[in-house]
């Protein structure tokens, strides 16, 4: 498993009964989760003082329930690197805190790399996560998002990472078509990262949905790559597309191109309250020889 263990103002405290006890800095929040179905005592005192919890709705969606008063937004740091976190819809915080073992494994490619540039390709960016963490270890970094708000926030998260001035384009657009667009112009990235959702609309209306698309995206990134490309990253949270679907699809695009090794694993986060942990869904890694 590729455990992100190494957090200090990020706790997974507990998870019982499909929820999960969070510390988010000095926020305790409670946030549904489908993959918990085993049910504990729920010993940890902060089950009782959390700041606030998000509640399914039986017809979907759902709302935050605040025991005290929220700040609207606050900050948390990773190694030197700070991210905007704010409760959101849809139970979200504006971050995955278990993508940090997959920043730390691509910013010491990019560190080791003896290139005089590391261009990187981001695509389903979110709130830069990634785009934060391969800025920081030296690439140039290209931030693609359907959403205009969620690009904005990557601007911010880099801002508060004083990495403002470092190269980095942010793009609010389609994913597919900016790909076909970066192949007309014979752009090429040393990196891709590609954290897609489930199902999503692009700008335009366009729809995705994983399973239709994610091979022919995958195969359409191939043409991006430069000559001597150093690593590919997928992430899925879609419980239909196992780690061996990744493994075949990775071998049948990435490394029947350009060789070198895939490594397919569950992400997790580590339960302080007991010995357990919490499978994140699955990330696909591929890197160079």
């Amino acid at each position: 498993m590729f455990l992100s263990d190494k957090w200090k103002d990020y706790e997974l405290i507990d998870a019982s009964g499909g929820e999960k006890l969070e510390r988010w800095g000095d926020v305790i929040l409670v946030r549904p989760d489908p993959q918990i179905v085993w049910n504990t005592e729920r010993s940890a005192p902060q089950w009782k003082n959390a700041d606030a919890r998000y509640i399914r709705s039986s017809s979907g969606g759902g709302h935050w329930q605040s025991f005290k008063k929220l700040p609207p937004s606050w900050t948390v740091s990773y190694h030197g690197l700070k991210f905007g976190i704010k409760p959101m819809g849809f139970k979200h915080t504006g971050l995955f805190p278990e993508q940090a073992a997959n920043w730390d494994w691509f910013s010491g490619i990019i560190r080791a790399s003896r290139r005089g540039s590391v261009n990187v390709l981001n695509l389903f960016a979110y709130t830069g996560g990634a785009t934060v963490a391969a800025s920081d270890a030296g690439a140039s970094v290209c931030h693609v998002d359907a959403a205009k708000g969620m690009v904005s926030w990557a601007k911010e998260n880099a801002e508060l990472s004083g990495l403002k001035d470092r190269p980095v384009r942010y793009i609010v657009d389609d994913v597919k078509k900016f790909v076909r667009r970066e192949i007309r112009r014979g752009r090429k990235y040393d990196g891709i990262i590609m954290d897609p959702p489930s199902y999503g609309r692009g700008p335009g209306g366009e729809v995705w949905k994983i399973e239709n698309e994610l091979f022919g995206l995958i195969e359409l990134c191939l043409d991006v790559l430069s000559d001597d490309p150093l690593f590919f990253l997928v992430n899925s949270y879609t419980t239909g597309l196992s780690g061996s679907v990744m493994d075949n699809i990775y071998k049948l695009t990435v490394k029947k191109r350009f060789g070198g090794h895939v490594f397919v694993d569950e992400v997790g986060l580590p339960i302080t309250s007991g010995d357990l942990v919490l499978p994140c869904g699955y990330s696909a890694r591929w890197q160079r020889d």
